[in-house]
């Protein structure tokens, strides 16, 4: 298996890791954790909580890019070392883009979300230039 296949196997496990900051900021909301009503009651949290669902719906958001960019890049460029790099900086780009994101740092937010994105854009693409 190549390094940008394990990536997209990190990334998917990323769905569940992105889950853990936003259910801790539900459980301090109010009664706890409402699993009867979670998406309500994440539609009433603030702050560091609003900011832990942000991070996660944007990992959902992020995944279906990144997934076709390397299992394009896999089909058609499957030798070529710039892949594995565009996929590892993809995964560095999302371990990064929470920590930014919940200590509300929005610009680097802003830049590392951009790595990831180009990243993916550029295994998208990659039958044109490899």
């Amino acid at each position: 298996m190549t390094v940008a296949l394990w990536c997209l196997f990190a990334a998917a496990i990323f769905h569940p890791l992105s889950k853990f900051p936003l259910a801790a900021a539900q459980a301090r909301e109010g009664k706890g954790y409402d699993n009867r009503n979670p998406r309500e009651q994440q539609d009433r949290l603030t702050g560091w909580g609003a900011r832990a669902r942000a991070v996660h719906a944007n990992q959902i958001e992020s995944f279906p890019l990144f997934a076709a960019g390397v299992l394009v890049a896999t089909v058609a460029a499957p030798k070529v070392a710039a892949i594995d790099t565009l996929a590892l900086a993809y995964i560095a780009a999302r371990l990064i883009y929470p920590v930014l994101y919940l200590k509300d740092i929005h610009v680097g937010r802003s830049l590392v979300w951009g790595v990831g994105y180009i990243a993916s854009l550029a295994l998208l693409s990659s039958p044109a230039w490899a």
